[in-house]
This record gives C-alpha cells, structure tokens and sequence, in this order.
C-alpha cells in the first residue's frame, strides 16, 4: 500500500474511533477525560498510537464543543439543538473542529469524511442535513475550501 493510501487508512480510522468516542460522550461526559479516552483506545483493534489523529481529534472536539455547538446552533436554521440526532451532532461536531482549528486539512476533505461518515452510522436523509450545515460554514470560512492553510 502506498504511504498516502496508508495514511488515509490510518486517518479514517482514527476518525471512526473519534466518532465513536464523541457519541459515547454526548450520552455520558466522563469524570476524567484522558482516562476515559485510554479504555477507549484499549477497546480498539489496533494499536493506541494508530488511532492518534482520532486522539487529537476527541481532545480538539472536547475542548472546543461550547464553540463548535454554538456555530451549530447558529449553521442549523429552523432546528432544536436538542433534537438532533446524537450520533450526526457527533459527526458534525468531528468535520466542524477540522474545518475551523485544523488548517492542515482542507474543508472539502472534512466534509467528504463526514458525508461518508453519516452513510456508515447515520440514516439516509443525514447526509443532506450535515451537508447543508458544512457546507454553510465552509462558505463562512474565509480560506480556500480545497487547500491546506500553511501557517505564517
């Protein structure tokens, strides 16, 4: 397998497991993060160092979530927060922290992986409402949507 094709693989399943975390999270916010994180990781088939990207991912979500379901709220016109459907809140939440604090991953990446994410774990009319959402604020962003931001 070629080192992009591998890095992807690897960044895809690092971003299954952040799903994964993030939902659990939205149900049931643990006392002690990193331990949390650590039996999570555990649970996972390969290697903890392998699920890192998805590491910095839960870390980055988790950290950001009071900003990031703000510009939900804010991106989800006609829609209670609260009836959202933990699992796309999680996906959203996932593309949302990439699209805004990771300038080392193009938008349009972010929203791809998140429709693909939404046809593995969500419904078929998920899709089109994450879409409508990413694609709202990637228009917000201000930055190119298929280039990496190179830092000053």
């Amino acid at each position: 397998m070629s080192s992009n094709k591998a890095l992807f693989a690897q960044r895809r399943d690092g971003r299954v497991a952040a799903l994964q975390y993030l939902f659990a999270w939205s149900i049931n916010k643990p006392t002690n993060l990193s331990d949390d994180i650590c039996t999570f990781l555990q649970t996972q088939e390969k290697p903890r160092e392998h699920y890192a990207f998805g590491e910095e991912l839960i870390h980055g979500v988790v950290t950001n979530a009071a900003d990031i379901d703000e510009r939900i709220r804010a991106l989800a016109h006609n829609w209670d927060f609260d009836r959202i459907a933990k699992i796309d809140l999680a996906i959203m939440r996932l593309a949302i922290f990439e699209m805004v604090y990771r300038k080392d991953i193009p938008p349009v990446v972010s929203i791809n992986e998140a429709i693909d994410l939404s046809k593995l774990f969500s419904n078929a009319d998920a899709k089109r409402f994450i879409n409508g959402i990413l694609d709202r604020l990637k228009d917000q962003l201000g930055r190119d949507s298929r280039k990496v931001e190179k830092p000053e």
